[in-house]
């Protein structure tokens, strides 16, 4: 039976829930289906700093290095807000990210047939959509230096971050998206600013001359940002494959989640560059929601984005297409049966719990794979 290392990172807030549901699967799978999966679980974001006055510790991040994939939570919270910047919460995710050099983050937003009615765009506008945007995660804004306030006197202040690119950063971004799109609909949309950003120039020359080198099959267009945005909300299913900046990538992500109904439904995954002698890449899975502070211990967060990261790690970091088909098809099949927590539910209609939720996923699992 081969072995399987994963870190369960839960975090802060409901991710400490949300982990639950999934540990629930990793057990049924460890024990009725040979899974083999080597579970370590580590401090991370708000509950690392409270432990060890740092967003993650030296040992827990050796134990993300070592780990086959690493199935994160959520970090952050107003009990954290007054801590210094380089050590908040947030900052354990950044670390991860940049010393794992998980340069591809994979966002999916797909409509359920069930939850067609749950988003707040009319039903034709959405219904049906499987869009895919693959968004840079190491670079730009997020990371550039220099990263500073300057104090100018007089009461003046000056804030700055550096938005910064290399060629080789923007050609491996590129050449992951132009790859997914041959799995899929075939089409790349590459989105910047560069109308009014240089980085955004040098972003449309790379990937153009990405598509000629090794891509001419693969159908590509370009289109600003914030027209990709105002594009996203009016008519989405134009979009196969969307491939853009760290923080272009952040905000038309956040803005895909909403077309499906709610945060609470999307997954995601964060990729390194296949390891040059075994191929594997380095992988973080996590939801694209955050901590929500505000619904924390109350049993009321929707732990289907989670569960659906883990049906991800299974598909990219261990190869169980069929193990990974099924828990897609369990959550798809409890939406069907009109299971909702509150996230998606109808006004003044029944809702489930986090844990009830995902008992229903857990045992529609057990059926497919019984």
């Amino acid at each position: 039976m081969a072995v399987r290392k994963l870190l369960l990172l839960p975090g802060d807030g409901i991710g400490t829930e949300i982990m639950v549901e999934v540990r629930k699967l990793l057990a049924y799978m460890n024990d009725n289906l040979g899974a083999g999966f080597e579970i370590e679980e580590g401090l991370v974001g708000g509950a690392a700093h409270d432990a060890h006055g740092k967003s993650i510790s030296e040992e827990h991040m050796k134990l993300a290095h070592d780990a086959d994939a690493v199935l994160f939570g959520a970090v952050g919270g107003p009990k954290w807000d007054g801590v210094p910047y380089d050590v908040r919460p947030e900052a354990g995710l950044l670390r991860l990210r940049k010393e794992m050099e998980l340069f591809a983050n994979l966002r999916p937003a797909i409509c359920y047939p069930a939850l067609a009615d749950s988003s707040s765009l009319k039903k034709d506008v959405i219904e049906g959509l499987d869009i895919l945007i693959v968004r840079e995660l190491t670079g730009g804004v997020y990371f550039g230096d220099p990263k500073e306030i300057i104090d100018l006197g007089n009461g003046q202040k000056r804030g700055i971050d550096t938005q910064v690119y290399d060629t080789y950063e923007i050609e491996r971004i590129a050449g992951v998206a132009f790859e997914l799109a041959r799995t899929r609909g075939n089409r790349v949309t590459s989105m910047e600013k560069r109308n009014v950003m240089k980085s955004g120039v040098l972003w449309n020359e790379v990937v153009t001359a990405t598509h000629e080198a090794k891509y001419k099959d693969v159908e590509l267009d370009h289109m600003l940002a914030d027209a990709g945005g105002m594009q996203l909300v009016r008519w989405p299913k134009q979009f196969d494959v969307i491939v853009c900046d760290n923080l272009f990538g952040d905000m038309l992500s956040d803005v895909a989640a909403m077309l499906t109904g709610s945060l609470g439904m999307l997954p995601s995954a964060s990729l390194g560059a296949p390891d040059g002698k075994t191929g594997v890449r380095k992988a973080l899975y996590e939801p694209v929601h955050g901590s929500a502070p505000d619904i924390a211990g109350k049993g009321l967060a929707n732990p289907i984005a989670k569960i659906a990261s883990f049906a991800m790690c299974l598909r990219y970091s261990f190869n169980m297409v069929e193990e990974a088909d099924l828990l897609e098809k369990a959550i798809a099949n409890v939406l069907d049966s009109g299971k909702r927590t509150a996230d998606i539910a109808a006004p003044h209609l029944p809702t489930v719990s986090t844990s009830e939720m995902g008992d229903a996923v857990l045992d529609q699992f057990k059926a497919l794979t019984a």
